[in-house]
């Protein structure tokens, strides 16, 4: 593929710490994009429509990002047919900003789930759910209500027996209008509401959107506090995998484990609330840089905690890999290979246990990522196995991420004072625990927010989840699931 400046069209490198590029097209570049990208290696990351009415696509390739927006007042060419996670962007699209697109082969509603008709006694429209027909075959629907305290979704699974043929999701059921509650918001203040997009990810959403409202705005943080904002996030990432790491013993019988890693998980969310005043560190990234500081008593208490985990979590890793039960669930369950993680753009931590070997702290890395030498885990069997390994490997090394920025954080105020400075346009892209998150920002004259997108990689990964699912039994459909982990609320704005 031609570099970007041999593109044809003009580009703007917008001021973020990660390369990132804007550009405006017309219509035959818009379709001529996506496939160029695809036989690059190019990804997509995220579709989205403005207030204004142009619809907007982020592209991830060496080089870095690059946005490119449409605004002919037309119907958008469909992009499914190259990223066929798109299409689901673009139903959403079509739901919430009235863009449709053109040429696309499922023109479903997305978020309207069959609200009553005005007429009392109507039923409401039934939803075109993909029938499965042969003999035996029949359907089992879960949710959108779960038994657990989970966020709802709905699955409709078509099996013979206990033998899964097909999932089809139907999500949507969590859309908050977060998009229209941004445009609320003065942009000094909406990073709280960012870091409440996903609450296991509120590190990476205020850091994405701090991040996007300072490319906008020409600020540049301080090493300290961009090194202690590394630090959030590698803690953040520690106590998700505690937790899924748990859970996934528990969904494969393993009561022992889930014990254990409750345990972990919560002293180490209370060593985030004793540093950062909360267990999941909330509000504490902001415009401009972060709200708490360390001691070097706190400092000092993060380095005993990270070695003592690790010495348990070796332990923890031993008895998983050979326990022979839990083995026996683990392996060869939930597989997609490289070629099909490849093909439906896996991504994140579930995309580098399928062969995928993507980390934005490697491929684009920022302070202070750009000084730590990271090191990508990776996998290609494609499991559940797969991915309960991958999320040792990087616990590990978000183990020694956290010791090296402790020994190494740079002294220096935390905050730089940032100006509003009227319109602008900026994009954060960060490496959250589970992928890539991005937030765009486009801001009036007058300073105020058009539209702020969220986007989490859970848009990439949940429709694999339902290929992963074939040919598996029904009775590890919960283990798969918990395997990806995927966001409800971050996926559903």
């Amino acid at each position: 593929m031609k570099s970007l400046s041999e593109q044809g069209f003009a580009i703007q490198r917008l001021k973020a710490p990660l390369p990132i590029w804007r550009a405006s097209v017309d219509r035959q570049t818009w379709t001529a994009l996506a496939p160029r990208f695809a036989s690059s290696g190019g990804r997509l990351i995220s579709v989205w429509g403005s207030t204004a009415g142009s619809v907007l696509a982020a592209y991830s390739m060496a080089e870095g990002l690059l946005c490119v927006e449409l605004s002919d007042g037309q119907p958008a060419p469909d992009l499914s047919a190259t990223f066929p996670f798109a299409g689901r962007m673009q139903r959403a699209m079509a739901d919430l900003c009235g863009l449709q697109t053109e040429g696309s082969l499922d023109q479903r509603p997305w978020i309207n789930h069959g609200q009553w008709h005005e007429h009392p006694g109507k039923l409401p429209d039934d939803y075109a759910f993909v029938r499965v027909e042969g003999e035996g075959v029949h359907e089992i629907a879960v949710g959108p209500v779960h038994a657990g305290i989970i966020e709802p979704g709905h699955f409709r699974f078509s099996v013979v027996g206990e033998k899964l043929l097909r999932l089809e999701q139907r999500l949507g059921y969590t859309h908050k209008g977060i998009g229209r509650r941004f445009t609320e918001m003065a942009p000094l203040d909406a990073y709280r509401l960012a870091g409440r997009v996903s609450g296991d990810s509120t590190v990476a959403y205020a850091w994405a959107y701090c991040m996007a409202l300072e490319s906008a705005w020409g600020c540049q943080i301080t090493a300290r506090a961009s090194w202690l904002r590394g630090l959030m996030l590698e803690r953040e990432r520690v106590a998700n995998h505690l937790g899924d790491l748990g859970a996934l013993g528990n969904d494969a019988a393993l009561a022992f484990g889930l014990a254990q890693f409750s345990r972990l998980r919560e002293d180490w969310q209370r060593l985030s609330m004793t540093a950062f005043g909360h267990r999941l560190m909330m509000d504490q990234l902001l415009p401009g840089g972060v709200k708490s500081d360390l001691s070097q008593a706190m400092v000092q208490a993060m380095l005993r905690q990270c070695d003592a985990v690790e010495g348990e979590l070796r332990e923890l890793q031993l008895i998983y890999d050979e326990h022979a039960g839990l083995q026996d669930r683990f392996m060869n369950t939930g597989l997609v290979t490289p070629e099909l993680a490849a093909q439906l753009g896996l991504t994140g931590m579930a995309g580098r246990a399928s062969g995928q070997a993507r980390d934005l702290r490697c491929d684009q890395p920022w302070a202070p990522y750009d000084k730590l030498e990271f090191r990508v885990a990776t996998n290609s069997h494609g499991d559940v196995a797969a991915r309960v390994a991958i999320r040792f490997e990087e616990l590990f090394e978000s183990l020694r991420l956290i010791r090296s920025i402790c020994r190494m954080l740079p002294a220096g105020p935390l905050q730089q004072p940032i100006e509003p400075a009227g319109a602008g346009f900026g994009i954060g892209w960060v490496e959250g625990w589970r992928g890539e998150v991005m937030v765009a920002l486009d801001l009036c004259a007058a300073g105020r927010i058009l539209t702020c997108h969220c986007h989490d990689p859970s848009w990439q990964n949940w429709p694999v989840l339902e290929h992963a699912v074939i040919g598996n039994i029904v009775p590890d459909f919960p283990l798969i699931n918990k395997s990806f982990n995927l966001s409800y609320s971050g996926h559903d704005l």
